[in-house]
């Protein structure tokens, strides 16, 4: 019985790892570079979003918003008047917690490929299961914010190994909380020795100058790993 589970497991995973990497051909045939990003509900990927595109200038960026139900954060991001599309994965029990290779297929149509560089998809709101699931993207990131604690590299190391980049939001708030920093970049470490780390606010906007190099860096000169 166990090995029945494990198998068909595996093959859910193969499953989507054969459509990702046709979406990855659909993307780099269109020249679009994508990054997954993904982090807890409430860790402030919408804000982190609403800071930085207005300002990647000289890149036609679009975003894909991932949620189980409603459009609130793709709403937030209308006055930034750049191409968002709403993708929703409520349909049955309770809804997918996470974005899948299919799903990100299936908004293809939608997304109008040939007028966007850049695609962002803001992955639902979860620390285990979008970091199984590839969609095709070139790069992942992952946002982990102060009042989550310090452990949860430790707690969620799959989430923290399957990215490029770690961004540590919400640090305005240090002053306020007993937050050990240096004790979170230390776990991050001890999960991916290798992830890069920017330390930021959303809200203040510290650091957000190096979320957008790292993201003009992404459009300009993807990583172009074998989906895995």
């Amino acid at each position: 019985m166990h090995r029945t589970k494990v198998r068909i497991v595996e093959d859910a995973l193969d499953a989507n790892n054969t459509i990702a990497s046709a979406n990855r051909a659909d993307f780099d045939r269109a020249g679009v570079k994508v990054v997954n990003f993904m982090g807890a509900p409430g860790a402030g990927k919408t804000a982190l979003l609403e800071r930085v595109v207005a300002d990647l200038r000289g890149v036609r960026v679009g975003v894909l918003e991932g949620d189980v139900e409603g459009s609130m954060d793709a709403d937030r991001l209308a006055h930034l008047h750049v191409p968002v599309t709403q993708l929703n994965t409520g349909a049955g029990f309770g809804g997918e917690c996470h974005l899948d290779a299919n799903m990100v297929r299936s908004a293809m149509p939608a997304l109008a490929l040939e007028e966007i560089d850049l695609l962002l998809v803001e992955n639902v709101g979860n620390l285990v299961c979008p970091a199984e699931f590839r969609i095709g993207e070139n790069a992942r990131v992952m946002v982990s914010a102060i009042t989550e604690g310090e452990d949860k590299p430790l707690k969620y190391p799959l989430m923290f190994r399957a990215c490029e980049l770690v961004i540590v939001n919400k640090v305005d708030l240090l002053p306020h909380l007993d937050f050990d920093l240096d004790k979170l970049l230390y776990n991050i470490d001890a999960v991916h020795p290798d992830v890069e780390t920017i330390v930021v606010s959303a809200r203040s906007g510290q650091g957000v100058e190096a979320w957008r190099e790292w993201l003009l860096r992404i459009a300009a000169h993807a990583p172009q790993e074998a989906i895995a």
